[in-house]
């Protein structure tokens, strides 16, 4: 299980064992009914993995010699792929906290500067006054607080106990099970097979696509539905959803790169300009997460992915894609810009009543937050905001039978993915909230689930094979 411990306070997740669940091992069959068993081991682990389920036709599968394989009669041989461990090996955080923010022990101090501010905020002193100058660690250079950051700073007071507690709450569960660890010197994972870049041309087709002859809609299926063949036509991914409708998973080939798709899976590759063909797909979701690419200065500068606008996110048909009383979760960044925006311009665009506000809380595996709570640069949580969408009023006094109401607030805590944006699964965590064998879609997604519809102009991104470890068949 994805969930570790439930607590009143929130989830403690394991982020890793979620992949590893999704079911991603292949069966090769040789010829004359005789397979072979694959004899690749895992170097790179901390700790065995779990292995589960895909499925690869015959000329994919790698050829070993006598001495690396096992004949079996009767049973295709099995590659079990996991995610590499050491994308999770977050065991101190990227800045440490002042003693008195620890959650745990044994962590160095940090500047005068963050814990001052650690005790003005648990005095409750959050007055600052604008002609107030402060001297800014991350710029080194005197100024005024604008706005958003004092918007930041009161928005950190209101939520800051909510979090420390809960946080602490199920980190002691963590290390008390054994899941976390006050120490990680036993975590030997090597670092230095991790790929430094693997390369993602996803969003650059989805551009590239635009050019490509006009697809006649009515010649065109809507549905590519992956069969034992590997290699997908660009022009099939960008112009319909792929779906893989087995129960076991499968390996695509784009672009000459491979990716694992999930069983009971599907998707659709293409940026917002072309989201026709998941509206050709005639499914209404009782789900649908969201992860903008929020506008902001960091995004400007380094400019590692596109952004879009506040005006461009309104376009996103939701209400197209919503069944009645569809849960909506969005992510929003810090920026309490975004935050407002979702609740009091977004959600009431779509039709979408705001229920509650849940945080991510970010921790490594020793229990520390990854960067100090009252941090002024960057916190170690990210907001969600859920809300539901809301018919005529019959519709809107209906309560969904069998499910649990939304909690106003929950916490969300887990060991990060070291990989940008690489969000936790909200499946296991949601499930009390929803009937069971739902239809979800997740929007801007960079990963697949099963039993998810996924879309973005990265929905494979994480799933390149580069990102797992093969490991042996016992």
């Amino acid at each position: 299980m994805s969930v570790v411990h439930r607590l009143t306070a929130g989830w403690l997740v394991d982020h890793l064992s979620f992949i590893n669940q999704c079911g991603y091992e292949i069966s090769c069959a040789h010829p004359g009914g005789v397979t072979r068993s694959t004899s690749v081991t895992s170097t790179e682990g901390c700790h065995s993995a779990s292995t589960f389920a895909a499925t690869l036709s015959s000329s994919d599968c790698p050829t070993y010699g006598s001495g690396d394989a096992i004949e079996t009669e009767g049973k295709p041989a099995k590659m079990r792929y996991v995610f590499r461990e050491e994308f999770f090996a977050i065991s101190k955080p990227h800045i440490a906290a002042a003693p008195e923010e620890q959650l745990c022990q044994g962590c160095p101090e940090v500047s005068m500067f963050d814990f001052f501010f650690s005790l003005l905020f648990r005095h409750g002193m959050i007055w600052i006054s604008f002609c107030c100058l402060v001297i800014l660690q991350k710029r080194k250079r005197k100024c005024v607080f604008n706005q958003g950051e004092l918007d930041a700073l009161e928005y950190h007071s209101k939520v800051r106990k909510l979090i420390w507690e809960g946080t602490l709450h199920l980190v002691q569960e963590g290390l008390k099970s054994g899941f976390l660890h006050h120490t990680t010197a036993k975590l030997n994972c090597r670092k230095n097979n991790v790929p430094q870049h693997i390369v993602c041309g996803l969003a650059e087709l989805c551009e590239m696509a635009k050019q490509f002859p006009a697809v006649n809609e009515s010649d065109h299926q809507a549905v590519h539905v992956l069969e034992d063949e590997t290699s997908c036509p660009e022009q099939d991914l960008l112009s319909c959803v792929t779906e893989n409708s087995s129960t076991s998973a499968k390996i695509i080939v784009l672009m000459g790169q491979k990716y694992l798709v999930p069983p009971k899976s599907s998707f659709l590759l293409s940026d917002i300009s072309c989201l026709q063909p998941l509206l050709n797909y005639k499914k209404k979701y009782d789900v649908i997460v969201i992860d903008p690419p929020w506008e902001n200065k960091s995004v400007k500068r380094s400019n590692r992915y596109s952004y879009l606008s506040s005006w461009q996110i309104k376009q996103i048909p939701v209400p197209a894609l919503a069944a009645p009383n569809c849960l909506v979760v969005t992510w929003v960044t810090n920026r309490q810009k975004h935050l407002r925006f979702v609740k009091d311009e977004l959600y009431p665009h779509w039709s979408v009543k705001t229920l509650a506000e849940w945080h991510w809380v970010k921790i490594t595996r020793a229990g520390e937050f990854v960067l100090p709570l009252d941090s002024l640069h960057k916190k170690p949580y990210e907001t969600l905001v859920l809300g539901r969408v809301q018919g005529d009023k019959k519709e809107a006094l209906r309560k969904p039978e069998g499910v649990l109401p939304i909690p106003e607030h929950q916490l969300i805590v887990s060991i990060p993915c070291s990989l940008h944006s690489h969000k936790p699964p909200l499946a296991a965590v949601l499930a009390e909230f929803i009937k069971p064998d739902v239809e979800c879609l997740e929007l801007f997604a960079r990963n697949l689930q099963p039993g998810w519809t996924s879309w973005g102009n990265e929905v494979l991104k994480f799933q390149h094979i580069d990102y797992f470890t093969l490991l042996r068949d016992e």
